[in-house]
């Protein structure tokens, strides 16, 4: 094995969770290409929900670069490829069907490419005895490896840049920075103590009753959230439309809508909020690393299976911390509640939790980072 494989690397995108899915795969890109010196590919099939998190992207592009990263727009499974169009490495996310003759060209390659099915993150324990498994092609001379983020070393860990931890540290360290982060959207000085919150969530969460609760509540709360998160909520407490720019405020309440931001700003809000509501996995993970409290809302599947999948996680995270496990199940809806009583416990316990984030951050870090382990074991392969 050459000690400069992988050189060239293609990741497969079908845009399912709006921005969850292409925030990971663009994540995988940058760290390839910016750590790792890999000529990457992005092949993705829903360029204006790839725009939103990143600004330079051009809509109408069949091919671009960004930032040293091809991007591709996957407009379909049709086309003819060839061996020499194939990369050391080739990724699927979440289990995206391949384009028929993508893989005929890849059956033709000498050697061939390692085939990574890149899964979705889970705290279930099935996830380490699957992690690694191969899957023999039916026709052709192919091998396909499942690979599964984790919460463990018996997994691939989390996705986590190098130098991420440290640069979290000095912005947390600076209150000014923070300050004038959040003056971008707004934030007064009046509202410098109040408990910032920041609002990311699918259509179907409580927002409405969680508005309530900080509204009628005794501390000042400001919750600031993207445009389009929860319009039709947001709308109604603002008596408006909820566009980028709009402020509203009732009681202890005040809600600003911010717009949409690329990644690096999005982690910068994390880290300047006491409370993150995060969805999907790109933001949960980010969450974690942000080291500060977070609810999680979860993508929500057929026959309930989500919430065997939010159950499993919080058995890990929420070490005696009921208020936590409540007031997740009820935002998810996995158990009836009133938001105001379950907010008043969680706020109360607020500063167990935080000293939690912290305590979860090393042991996830002690895992090693998702991208060395995902190229360790590709190298294997080889």
């Amino acid at each position: 094995m050459s000690p400069e494989f992988p050189r060239t690397l293609a990741i497969f995108c079908k845009v399912v969770d709006n921005y969850g899915d292409i925030g990971i795969c663009w994540r995988l890109s940058r760290q390839f290409h910016a750590e790792h010196g890999i000529a990457v590919t992005l092949w993705v099939d829903d360029l204006a929900s790839f725009r939103r998190i990143w600004p330079a992207v051009d809509t109408q592009a069949a091919v671009q670069d960004i930032d040293g990263i091809t991007v591709r727009h996957w407009a379909g499974q049709d086309g003819e490829y060839a061996p020499a169009d194939i990369p050391d490495v080739v990724i699927e996310f979440f289990g995206v069907d391949l384009p028929p003759g993508y893989i005929e060209a890849m059956a033709q390659c000498e050697p061939r490419p390692v085939w990574i099915n890149y899964e979705g993150l889970s705290a279930e324990e099935w996830v380490e005895g699957c992690h690694r498994l191969p899957s023999m092609h039916p026709r052709l001379k192919l091998t396909k490896h499942f690979f599964f983020p984790g919460f463990t070393d018996k997994t691939g860990g989390l996705l986590r840049e190098r130098g991420l931890i440290e640069e979290r540290e000095r912005f947390q360290a600076d209150p000014a920075a923070m300050a004038a982060f959040l003056a971008r959207f707004g934030v007064t000085q009046d509202e410098k103590a109040s408990r910032k919150v920041s609002l990311f969530c699918y259509p179907e969460a409580p927002v409405a009753e969680l508005f309530e609760a900080w509204e009628q509540g005794g501390s000042a709360v400001t919750c600031l959230v993207p445009e389009g998160v929860a319009r039709a909520q947001v709308s109604a407490f603002m008596g408006a439309d909820a566009m980028a720019g709009a402020c509203a405020t009732r009681g202890a309440l005040t809600v600003r809508v911010i717009p949409f931001m690329p990644q690096t700003d999005y982690d910068r809000l994390l880290w300047a909020c006491d409370l993150n509501f995060v969805r999907g996995e790109d933001s949960w993970v980010r969450a974690q690393w942000a080291a500060r409290p977070f609810v999680w809302h979860i993508y929500l599947q057929d026959e309930n299976l989500h919430h065997v999948k939010l159950r499993a996680f919080l058995e890990k995270y929420t070490v005696n911390m009921q208020s936590l496990v409540d007031f997740s199940l009820c935002w998810n809806g996995a158990r009836e509640g009133r938001m105001d009583p379950l907010w008043t416990s969680l706020q109360a316990e607020l500063p167990t939790i935080s000293r939690r984030a912290r305590e979860w951050e090393a042991q996830m870090s002690a895992n090693g980072d998702l991208v060395s382990n995902l190229l360790d074991f590709a190298r294997s392969l080889r």
